[in-house]
């Protein structure tokens, strides 16, 4: 399938590795022009070599703080000036720290809010301008929004906010032709979830094998998603292909969510 996405300008944040580095490669596999960013220039910088190199196409790294409203407004403006608009805009962001509700003070909601609700809240805002009919925003969240996870308490409670906003947008942007989408990654074998392993390995005192065959043993294809399985399916909602599916939310999961939506 021809999905259409040649020349097509894309932001991805949070990219310089994971799931925001898969997206960011398989766009840039299909003729899109990617502007990528992460906190870190020199991962930011190497990332975007590494995938122009694999791909061929045209990809840039800016270092950008996400918790940073006006660090995400600069990098936006830059982008889409630099390319005369935008068609694809994937916020994305690193999940907030592990911890369930008692262990945690206002302080750490006060930082995980911005760096999970606000920063979306924040691209929206600042990318609207830039793009016109048939663009597409894709929002990131977790199967945290279906099923809450104690251990993950804020991000739980900050990416049902992002859930609702995505809802909130996919209608009131539908007008201007602009669609928006929300996907929802299962246990997709990244750092991330790597590390969230370790951690719950640490404190069950068990080995790291073992939780991961745990989790393995209650995901129906019995096993962790591969990023770039993750990848094209966000390839898929922000393409052409998708010209009719907005306010639509799809998991990548492994069929680990059972509920009937």
């Amino acid at each position: 399938m021809d999905l259409q996405l040649r020349g097509k300008r894309a932001v991805v944040a949070a990219a310089s590795s994971g799931l925001g580095a898969a997206i960011a490669h398989s766009l840039a596999a299909e003729g899109c022009v990617v502007e990528l960013c992460s906190r870190s220039a020199e991962q930011a910088t190497a990332t975007a070599e590494r995938i122009a190199k694999a791909t061929g196409g045209v990809v840039r790294g800016t270092q950008v703080d996400v918790a940073d409203d006006q660090a995400i407004r600069v990098w936006i403006d830059d982008a889409a000036g630099r390319h005369g608009g935008l068609d694809i805009v994937i916020p994305n962001a690193g999940g907030p720290p592990v911890g369930t509700f008692d262990a945690t003070d206002p302080s750490d909601w006060d930082a995980a809010y911005s760096l999970t609700l606000r920063s979306a809240m924040s691209f929206a805002a600042a990318s609207k301008r830039h793009m016109i009919s048939g663009s597409a925003f894709l929002f990131m969240t977790s199967i945290s929004v279906r099923e809450p996870i104690s251990m993950l308490s804020m991000s739980t409670v900050f990416r049902a906010g992002v859930t609702s906003l995505s809802k909130l947008l996919a209608n009131d942007w539908a007008s201007d032709g602009i669609r928006v989408n929300h996907l929802i990654p299962g246990r997709i074998a990244t750092e991330r979830v790597a590390s969230l392993d370790a951690s719950a390995a640490a404190a069950r005192g068990v080995a790291l094998d073992d939780v991961r065959a745990s989790n393995e043993s209650i995901i129906p294809l019995g096993r962790y998603g591969k990023p770039e399985e993750y990848a094209a399916a966000a390839t898929f909602l922000v393409s052409p292909a998708a010209s009719y599916i907005t306010g639509a939310t799809l998991q990548v999961d492994g069929g680990v969510i059972k509920g009937i939506q």
